[in-house]
């Protein structure tokens, strides 16, 4: 591929997996996540947060609140998902003008595309691990070659999560009232409780598939930054997937995907509701793929969504808004001996509508629109040298429509400690990008180094006024020029195969961000990190010993601390084996050994809520 992908799928992403997903795919090179305790967390990709990173699940998008605020969990359970892809490069402007970092789909069947014969399924409980995880998922899929048949239930419990040391970071509690006790040891209201389940059918022809599935997922969390604040949130989705093969003429085939959320969660102050969010809409989307046209092969299509967003109660920030957007998109490829030339583009217009003023709040003035129609396109190639070594490049323009909350928000956010004051006059974030990609394979080893550059034209951020509304500091939403760049490496090395095999994993990612105009550092960025892992297999057993170290933030915005660095030291045995139709895993992980104080400086809570402390978790994985 042209794109830089990264994929997790199998016993990589068991041994990967976390509450949440922006932790399980946190250690990839070049992917952090925005930590707001153990239950709620998104990726950040290259440096890049928020909307500017495209959650999907199947292909479509996830159509919670989780880009909103950093509390907002995402609706993806990682217990019951197959396969998790993080894309970039021009093939990510298929599904979204928004991913400019990347593109995030999570994978999981529910609508099965290819027919199914008699019974297979998988069952894995856990146990333990720094917040006491009970867990299990259970996933069934049934067929006659014809219907095939998707079921899955996934339950979740924790208590308050295990810390080393102090909750809050020794420079917070010197500001502290001196009177007032300082949790130690559990990192207080970071429990949780969840549930999900889902079901899907689909008749499945020789020449394509057709079905439907429905999804719902309840879960309650205590948010950590407020000690009394709970988020109990609930979801449901609608699912229709069909697709058709081998049509013989100029369009070969054509996929269509529809997906409808129904969104809500409260938040709960000690046990009354004081806000409720709430989001309701669908997204669906055409691809055809084309015959070949001289040396080209590709794929067109189109997308729609509109969604209903609507914050109710003490801290709505936000008034009621319609998002609607229509968008066409192209992607070619053609090959030429050893190069490959790839090609993509996208024009999405987008109405953002504000109800403006309800009956019982005034700060969002009149009802309003604003209308954009946004332009993106790539380049991309990738020059074979010889079986072992490829060498990929792309260029990027990318256009992104501002957010609701970048253009109407004007209140309290306490998730973030801030007033937030958005601007309705902001116009379309504009970047041009650029990355260089290496790779080597040969045998059992393999290795990739990438470098990055995007120039931000009108980079939208939050800027601290340094005025106070209602006893919180106000941040507006400003579009400034900005540059972000850096590096990403990992290899993989065979160093022994002779009793069992061992290889050495390394990986490194580093990136920068400035505003332009002022030469100041972006907040939150991801410090530099190193990682080095052992892998041995011997037989039905395996092994592995995982040290990553994360280098100390002391480029930071105006207003903003510097971080630490640390080093946490992971470690994981597993055991293979067969009773007749079943296959076993039994795995023991251990996260953290050394139970090592970090905080992440990507966090917004990072002086309220280090990283999870020393855990051993067990788990036995069941395919059959």
């Amino acid at each position: 591929l042209v794109s830089p992908v990264s994929v997790l799928s199998g016993k990589e992403l068991s041994f990967r997996q976390e509450s949440t997903l922006g932790e399980t795919l946190s250690k990839l090179p070049g992917v952090s996540s925005t930590y707001f305790g153990p239950n709620a967390s998104r990726p950040i990709i290259r440096g890049l947060d928020g909307d500017r990173v495209r959650i999907m699940q199947n292909g479509v998008g996830m159509l919670d609140v989780s880009a909103l605020s950093p509390d907002h969990a995402t609706t993806v359970d990682p217990l019951v998902v197959d396969r998790i892809e993080v894309v970039r490069g021009p093939a990510t402007l298929m599904y979204g003008g928004s991913a400019v970092g990347g593109v995030v789909n999570s994978l999981d069947n529910r609508i099965p595309q290819s027919p199914i014969e008699g019974f297979t399924g998988r069952v894995e409980p856990r146990l333990g691990g720094a917040a006491n995880e009970r867990s299990g998922a259970a996933v069934l899929e049934a067929g006659n070659g014809l219907v095939a048949l998707h079921a899955d239930i996934a339950s979740r419990r924790t208590d308050d999560l295990r810390i080393p040391g102090f909750a809050r970071s020794d420079r917070q509690r010197a500001l502290d009232d001196p009177t007032v006790e300082q949790p130690r040891g559990r990192l207080p209201n970071s429990s949780l409780k969840s549930d999900s389940g889902a079901v899907g059918a689909s008749l499945t022809l020789d020449k394509g598939y057709l079905g439907l599935s429905y999804s719902d997922i309840q879960s309650n969390y205590g948010t950590v930054a407020e000690p009394d604040v709970r988020v109990d949130m609930h979801s449901k989705r609608l699912g229709v997937a069909g697709e058709v093969r081998e049509l013989g003429a100029f369009v070969q085939e054509v996929k269509f995907k529809y997906g409808y959320t129904d969104y809500l969660h409260n938040e709960l102050d000690k046990g009354e509701i004081a806000t409720t969010f709430k989001n309701k809409g669908y997204e669906t989307r055409i691809d055809a793929t084309h015959a070949k046209l001289g040396p080209f092969t590709g794929a067109f299509g189109a997308q729609i969504s509109n969604t209903d967003f609507a914050a109710l109660g003490e801290e709505a920030f936000l008034p009621k808004v319609n998002t609607d957007a229509k968008a066409l998109f192209i992607y070619e490829e053609a090959a030429f001996g050893d190069f490959k030339l790839t090609a993509g583009g996208r024009n999405e217009h987008t109405t953002v509508t504000s109800a403006g003023d309800s009956p019982t709040t005034t700060r969002f003035g009149v009802a309003q629109a604003r209308k954009f129609s946004a332009n993106s396109g790539a380049l991309g190639a990738l020059y074979t040298f010889d079986q072992n070594v490829t060498l990929a490049a792309n260029l990027s323009h990318t256009e992104r429509v501002p957010t609701y909350a970048e253009l109407f928000a004007n209140g309290r956010h306490v998730a973030t400690g801030q007033f937030e004051v958005g601007d309705t006059t902001l116009s379309k974030e504009k970047s041009n990008g650029a990355d260089l990609q290496l790779r080597w394979r040969s045998g059992p080893h393999s290795a990739s180094i990438s470098g990055f550059y995007t120039r931000f034209q009108n980079y939208i951020t939050l800027i601290k006024s340094g005025q106070e509304q209602e006893e919180l500091t106000e941040a507006l939403f400003r579009a400034v020029k900005a540059e972000f760049y850096g590096f990403e490496t990992e290899g993989k090395f065979r160093v022994y195969e002779k009793t069992g095999n061992l290889d050495l994993n390394l990986r490194g990612d580093y990136v920068r961000a400035k505003n332009s105009d002022t030469g100041e550092p972006l907040p939150r960025i991801t410090p530099m990190r190193l990682g080095a892992g052992l892998d041995y297999q011997l037989g039905k057993f395996s092994a592995r010993l995982d040290i990553s170290h994360s280098f100390k933030q002391d480029r930071v915005a105006a207003n903003e601390l510097p971080t630490n660095g640390y080093t946490l030291t992971n470690t994981s045995l597993n055991y293979r084996f067969k009773t007749q139709a079943v296959n076993w895993d039994a795995y023991i992980k251990g996260n953290n050994l050394f139970n090592q104080e970090a905080r992440a400086h990507t966090s917004f809570l990072k002086e309220l809520a280090p990283l999870p402390g020393r855990g051993f978790l067990l788990g036995v994985r069941a395919n059959f």
